[in-house]
């Protein structure tokens, strides 16, 4: 039986262990780690793995490529596309620094809790790879949603980018440098998603409590303090409302399960065939077929 190999591409100078522990939770037979992994050394690497093996047998080797900088494994996951060539290829993953797993958890755990289609959507500090992704996500299942940015050139450059990738949905774009904005902001959302960087509050419990339409809050942030405060790392689907007023929150732990479900389950469909490409689509669909199972 021809062994299941994954090459694990990843910018940083040492391959990420996360990722690495996660590929041989889900059943890699052998994991090949490549570190500093940059676009002039993708060709040769991809070449190893698709021409030592052929027909049927090309399933059984898939690419993953991760890392802390994001942008950088971009590159790698249109290079490592575009080094294939006909039915010779093998398929390939992105999830550096776990963008595509987290926010399609984070979306699905929101659909939990109020259907996206028509619904109004606010993604906090949105600008960041894991904001971008969610942002997509939601309009990609028909939700208005608003991105905000404390610079509102760098929210309307991405509202664009993602307009490119999706036509369901609306996007707008926003810069609240208040509380009172933010509320403005959050008072007729039924979602709001933070995703900002770590350690930064982005709304506190007050404004929160003030959006009277707001169904379920998620803060992606696991660094103090708490991007939204009142959450805390571990809640899921935790009440942080008065009873009149509940709004469920989820913390970066709290939807950790599922994305690690997905991370997990992405990596086997790998090997289901040799054509596969996973960004956030694809990683996004399996992660709703697993919360749909569960």
């Amino acid at each position: 039986m021809t062994k299941r190999i994954l090459l694990q591409f990843d910018p940083d100078s040492q391959p990420s262990s996360f990722d690495s522990v996660v590929a041989a939770d889900a059943g890699v037979d052998h994991l090949f780690r490549y570190g500093n992994v940059h676009t002039t050394s993708v060709t040769s690497l991809v070449h190893g793995a698709m021409f030592t093996r052929g027909g049927k047998d090309l399933r059984d080797t898939a690419v993953f490529i991760g890392g802390s900088d994001v942008r950088a494994a971009e590159t790698l996951f249109k290079v490592t596309q575009e080094t294939f060539f006909g039915s010779v290829r093998v398929s390939v993953m992105l999830d550096a620094n776990g963008c595509n797993t987290t926010a399609s958890a984070a979306v699905v755990a929101a659909s939990r809790h109020v259907p996206l289609s028509g619904s109004k959507a606010v993604v906090l500090g949105g600008t960041g790879p894991v904001g971008r992704r969610a942002a997509q996500l939601l309009a990609s299942d028909g939700a208005n949603v608003t991105l905000t940015s404390r610079s509102l050139d760098r929210a309307q450059a991405a509202c664009d980018q993602i307009a490119e990738i999706v036509s369901a949905g609306s996007l707008v774009a926003a810069a609240p440098a208040t509380e009172d904005q933010t509320l403005d902001i959050l008072v007729d959302a039924q979602i709001v998603i933070a995703c900002g960087a770590a350690g930064v509050q982005l709304a506190d419990a007050e404004t929160i409590l003030a959006a009277s339409g707001l169904k379920v809050a998620i803060d992606l942030n696991a660094v103090p303090p708490a991007g939204i405060e009142g959450i805390c790392v571990t809640d899921k689907a935790k009440p942080i409302g008065a009873e009149n007023h509940a709004v469920v929150g989820y913390g970066a732990i709290g939807v950790g399960g599922l994305k690690m479900r997905t991370h997990k389950a992405a990596i086997r469909s790998l090997f289901e065939a040799n054509d596969r490409v996973l960004d956030a689509a694809e990683i996004y669909a399996i992660a709703k077929s697993i919360d749909q199972q569960s």
